[in-house]
Formats: C-alpha cells, sequence, structure tokens
C-alpha cells in the first residue's frame, strides 16, 4: 500500500514520493526557547517524532531539522526582564527541551540550527529579496511586500484583498486576519538593548519569519521534502516562509506540508490565566509517566483537536501498562517444539493492518486498535496452549517493529537504588522459602517506594509506577 499525507497546500491526501529515492528531508518547526515548552507543543513535537519514525520504518534514510528560535521579541524581552545575557537566558530552555525530549522518548533531528548561528545566511536571503524587488527599506528595518508575491495565501486560503499603503507590521506576530507586509530585519532600536548585528543590510537583527528560511535553504536545499508544525503556524508563519523564500529562488519550496492539530485541556483552550497551563515537567512532578504522557497524545489523529483530560491521561497509563505486561509476557514465555498457525497468521495480519492505518496519513487511533485487538486474541491462545521459538520470535520481531515507531512498550531504564535492590533480593529469599507473608509485606514495602513488583518466568522484574 503507498503512503500517503493529508497535503496542507492543496488540503487533500496525497501519495507521498520523496524528490530524492529512499531520502526524506524534512523541517519541523521547534520551540522559541523563552519557557518552558507546554503538553500542545509537545502534541505536535510527539506527531512529529511518529512522522519520523514511521518514515524510518518505511525504510527512508532521514535528514530532520528542527530550528530552535534564540533571537525574537519573546526571547530578547525575556532577557532584558532578569537582566542577563540573551545566549545565556536562551540555554537554560534550550537545556530543558532537550531533557523533555529524552522523557518523552522523541528521537533526536540531525540537526538543531540556532537562529543567532545564521545570520550571515538571513541577511544574504534579505539581500537577494531587495534585489529581486520583493523587499524594500524603511525607518531602518526591511519588509517584505506581500502584494508582489501573486501566490501569497496559497497555503492557508487566505484572500489579501485591497491593502493600504504602508500596512506592515514589525513585531513577529500579529492578528490571524490581518495580512501584512511582514519584516525580515528589523532595524535596531533601544528596545533591543545589546541584541544586534553590524551588517550590510544595517544594524538590527532578523525577523522571526526569514530564520527557517535560511536555515532550511543551507541545511536541506531550495526545494525539500516535508515542512511541519501545528496548524497555529499555517498563518502566518508558514505563509511568510513560502513568500519569501519561492521570490527569493523562483523554485518551489517544499513538497508536502503537515499540520497537527489544537490541544484542549478538559474541554477548554489551554491557558495560563484558566490555570490550565501545564508543562511535562509539572506533570513528571505530579508523578505521571511521560510515556503515559506520549502515549495520550499519539493516540488522537495528529489532525484532529485532541482534548487532554487527567482521566484520559489515567487510561494512557493503563494502556501502555497494558502494552508493557504483553511485550513482557512475550520475552519470556516458555516454548515448545509445537508451532502455532494460528498465532502466525493473526501476527502477520496485526502487522498489515498496523502498516495500513499508518499508511493512509499518520491514522494512529486504527493502528492501535489493532495492536490492542491482537493482544487480546494472543492472549488468549497463549493462554491455551505452549508455541514454538519461531512463533515467538516472529512475534517479538513484530512488536519490536511497531514500537520502533511508537516508543511505548519498553520500560524506561532507571537505575534502582541499592536500598530498593536489597528489598527485592529479600524478597527473592523469601519466595525460595515459600514465606509468602513475608514476600507479600516486602511487596508493599517496594510499591510505597513507587515501583511495581512483577514476578516473570525470567525472574523478578520492577518498574516505575505509572500514572
Amino acid at each position: 500500500m503507498a503512503l500517503k499525507f493529508f497535503n496542507t497546500m492543496g488540503r487533500k491526501l496525497e501519495e507521498f514520493v520523496p524528490l530524492e529515492q529512499g531520502h526524506v528531508r524534512m523541517y519541523t518547526c521547534g520551540p522559541t526557547v523563552y519557557n518552558y515548552p507546554h503538553i500542545g507543543n509537545y502534541r505536535t513535537f510527539v506527531f512529529e517524532d511518529i512522522l519520523r519514525r514511521y518514515l524510518k520504518f518505511k525504510g527512508y534514510k532521514v535528514i530532520q531539522i528542527m530550528n530552535l528560535t534564540d533571537i525574537d521579541d519573546k526571547t530578547i524581552n525575556g532577557s532584558q526582564k532578569e537582566g542577563i545575557p540573551l545566549a545565556k537566558f536562551t540555554e537554560r530552555y534550550t537545556k530543558a527541551f532537550f531533557e523533555d525530549l529524552d522523557a518523552l522518548r522523541i528521537e533526536r533531528a540531525e540537526h538543531y540550527p540556532k537562529a543567532t548561528e545564521f545570520i550571515y545566511e538571513m541577511v544574504r536571503l534579505v539581500k537577494k529579496l531587495i534585489e529581486k524587488g520583493y523587499a524594500y527599506k524603511s525607518e531602518g528595518s526591511i519588509y517584505f511586500d506581500i502584494t508582489k508575491f501573486k501566490e501569497y495565501g496559497k497555503l492557508s486560503g487566505l484572500v489579501i484583498g485591497e491593502l493600504k499603503a504602508g500596512a506592515r507590521v514589525k513585531v513577529d506576530e500579529y492578528k490571524k486576519e490581518e495580512a501584512r507586509d511582514f519584516a525580515l530585519w528589523k532595524g535596531w532600536d533601544a528596545t533591543d538593548g545589546d541584541v544586534f548585528w553590524e551588517t550590510e543590510i544595517g544594524k538590527g537583527r532578523p525577523g522571526w519569519h526569514i530564520e527557517c528560511s535560511a536555515m532550511s535553504m543551507k541545511l536541506i536545499g531550495e526545494t525539500f521534502d516535508i515542512h511541519t508544525g501545528g496548524v497555529d503556524l499555517i498563518f502566518p508563519h508558514h505563509e511568510n516562509e513560502i513568500a519569501q523564500s519561492e521570490s527569493a529562488t523562483g523554485k518551489q519550496f517544499v513538497r508536502f506540508w503537515l499540520h497537527s492539530e489544537h490541544l484542549k485541556i478538559e474541554g477548554q483552550k489551554m491557558a495560563k490565566s484558566l490555570g490550565n497551563f501545564y508543562t511535562l515537567r509539572e506533570l513528571t512532578a505530579m508523578r505521571y509517566d511521560p510515556i503515559a504522557v506520549r502515549y495520550l497524545l499519539l493516540s488522537a489523529h495528529y489532525r484532529a483537536q485532541l482534548n487532554f483530560t487527567f482521566e484520559g491521561l489515567q487510561q494512557a497509563a493503563s494502556s501502555v501498562g497494558r502494552l508493557r505486561s504483553f511485550a513482557e509476557r512475550a520475552e519470556s514465555i516458555a516454548t515448545t517444539n509445537t508451532y502455532s498457525i494460528k498465532l502466525q497468521q493473526l501476527t502477520d495480519s496485526m502487522f498489515r493492518k498496523f502498516e495500513e492505518a499508518m499508511d493512509t496519513d499518520l491514522d494512529t487511533p486504527v493502528a492501535l486498535a489493532a495492536l490492542f485487538d491482537y493482544i487480546r486474541d494472543a492472549n488468549r491462545i497463549l493462554d491455551a496452549a505452549k508455541i514454538s521459538e519461531d512463533n515467538k520470535q516472529h512475534m517479538l520481531d513484530a512488536l519490536h517493529k511497531i514500537d520502533s515507531v511508537l516508543s511505548v512498550m519498553k520500560t524506561s531504564e532507571e537505575k534502582i537504588s541499592p536500598e530498593i535492590q536489597e528489598l527485592i533480593k529479600k524478597r527473592d529469599q523469601a519466595r525460595a522459602k515459600k514465606d509468602w507473608a513475608l514476600a507479600d509485606r516486602i511487596r508493599n514495602e517496594i510499591s510505597k517506594e513507587g515501583f511495581v513488583v512483577q514476578d516473570t518466568p525470567a525472574g523478578t522484574r520492577v518498574r516505575r509506577e505509572s500514572r
């Protein structure tokens, strides 16, 4: 079955064929490092991780760029408010971002370019736009004239209409319904403090939109396969990227645009004013497993709104527990010479359904349904009879490959303290002596420390309890 994605450009499902056979180049809009990202941000980053992992599942070599916006209105304002250099301010949140990526098992991209490291490329791109007549200077800044790009609005569907002369905006973010000439380069003023560059196009700093165009062109070319982000970036950010990039090169900028929908909290828009604004580290401080968060974020289709609830997070933790329990059973099950054609066929059918669902625009809900149906039916087979080593390996191979995409089945490796290890040893000794009362008391002690004890044919396993 052919791999198909819903392309925001044109609003239709299209078969995905990369520019270069077997090789995918993709650009994913990363965080603005002025604060800790919230779970709405991570909804998009988890979607992008599933996309990356599934492309690799299909055999593609993937080169992914995720930019780090370390220079814009927000980062400058934040550093000035704290009275520290911009680089020191953004480094704190960059470090936290990578810690969160690891906690959520989001694979690292090949490149994480910082905007401040590509000023030369941005200046060169702005110069080209001036030379071609798409940009103009005004009051020390340089703006892109959107009326000069006749296809402006083709991604978002926005109709420009009549613009007033000089209708332009210097700030990075503005009202979604307003199409305005946007700043490519912002002339220095006192509000920028010591954040500026002396360049051929003047003293100042880049606008937000020019950053992504310059970095993507430098690292993966003037035309590439996939660009992703949240739906909030379609306009103006991605629309402006297209305008400035295609005006500069005369080439198609991106072939496939994929956008993830918004996340709501308990049915409401997430907002600090409503007290429902959560970061990952706040959830983990409440003892929720980051992998349960990951599961919840990927469990809905990326183009459908996701309602994040704490009840849903509990259910996600239960689902992760069920997946892990089955994976552990598959790992530890004893085998005989009895070959089960029924299990073999069931495994093949599940794997095919999983791949068909994911081939259809990454339909994770349907893919997960196929996996859970399989677990139910496979458990019945394993309860009724033993299987061969070939059956077991076939099952493990399928689960391993599926989890290379989902990355939720494997229990997080966590250092067990010497105290807990000593309790496990004592419990094993009690079990060997058939002192079940003592073994149960020790299990309860371990449980109070937040760990789950599992007795398997391969021995005692202990993992951090999920919430």
